[in-house]
């Protein structure tokens, strides 16, 4: 199993992407061709099924194994105010997924999907990333292997989802270091914080864009600086899926900002990945536009935890159903035209 010991040899393994399998996507979109309906009709369940194809290498593609990874962890920004919650809830809402108490419980299960919540030294703070790296390199390192050695045995589909109290301003952050703009350009109400609290959080991005100026530049050094342990996580988690050619939801803000990174080293990182919806939360409209993704639901949704990537597992489901169970127009022995 891969395991990282340097950024550098991170940042080579970002740049060696297996490509999606043609033969197979060609094949289930030859399926599509002759299944007992007008073409196209099915819109983006089509265009989903043949991406499920291309990166499961069949030309009818399953969803037996369906893997939720939740990380967690803590931010030392969140002593600027910049959320409507205190720190300690992470920690609380972890053990509330440990019970079966939250939303992403009852979702995943509905769903029919296996949910594993892997929480990140949530007693041990990231350091303010105004002020220094939110992460010094081996503990950066540390976090992108957990999420890279989670998926393993090749599941059929990844989800990805987070808490951690304050990472929408770690999301904010890091989408202004890589793609440019002023704090305010990227925050958003998050946990529900007034307006003082917006504003709070939009000068924690414009100053950590000042405390680390051009090393920001680096997709990687950008995440370690003024990223966060689950966000690491999930890239790492996002790259191990893309080696394994697995196929992969992105539920919100968070989720999302933490596969930029990959985009940026590579224009095709994220071929293997889908965005499940478009939260609420500001910026994450913005983030998709700037990754050309299009949302298969837009819900009205911020809460995190993959909630509304699990969502998403049943419009995949669907999709198969279709894909995998119509009649051809010779099977049926209806004419095609």
């Amino acid at each position: 199993m891969t395991h990282f010991t340097s950024i550098d040899q991170l940042r080579t393994a970002c740049r060696d992407l297996p490509a999606p399998d043609d033969t197979s996507a060609e094949q289930a979109r030859d399926r599509q061709g002759i299944l007992t309906k007008p073409p196209g009709s099915l819109g983006k369940l089509e265009e989903l099924a043949v991406w499920l194809a291309s990166w499961q290498g069949r030309e009818k593609p399953k969803l037996d194994r369906v893997e939720v990874f939740v990380f967690a962890g803590s931010h030392g920004v969140t002593n600027r105010g910049v959320s409507a919650f205190p720190a300690e809830v992470t920690a609380q809402m972890v053990a509330n997924f440990e019970h079966g108490g939250a939303a992403i419980n009852q979702l995943a299960r509905q769903a029919g999907a296996n949910l594993t919540v892997i929480p990140l030294d949530i007693d041990q703070p990231t350091v303010d990333f105004t002020i220094a790296p939110a992460m010094d390199e081996q503990a950066f390192l540390d976090a992108v292997n957990i999420g890279y050695e989670a998926v393993k045995d090749r599941p059929d589909l990844v989800v990805l989802g987070e808490m951690g109290i304050g990472n929408t301003t770690v999301a904010a952050a890091l989408s202004c270091a890589l793609l440019g703009g002023e704090g305010a350009d990227w925050v958003g109400r998050g946990t529900g914080v007034d307006d003082e609290g917006l504003q709070r959080k939009a000068s924690a991005v414009d100053d950590a864009k000042t405390c680390h100026g051009n090393a920001l530049s680096d997709p990687l050094e950008a995440l370690r600086r003024v990223g966060g342990r689950e966000l690491a996580a999930m890239f790492g988690a996002i790259l191990a899926a893309r080696h394994a050619q697995v196929p992969v939801l992105l539920d919100g803000f968070v989720s999302t900002a933490a596969a930029l990174p990959l985009a940026k080293l590579d224009p095709n990182g994220l071929a293997h990945t889908w965005a499940a919806h478009v939260s609420a939360e500001a910026g994450h409209r913005r983030l998709l536009d700037a990754l050309q993704m299009k949302p298969l639901l837009d819900l009205g949704m911020r809460l995190g935890e993959a909630s509304g990537a699990c969502l998403a597992v049943n419009i995949l489901r669907g999709a198969i159903a279709c894909h995998n169970g119509m009649a051809t127009f010779a099977e049926a022995g209806v004419s095609d035209g």
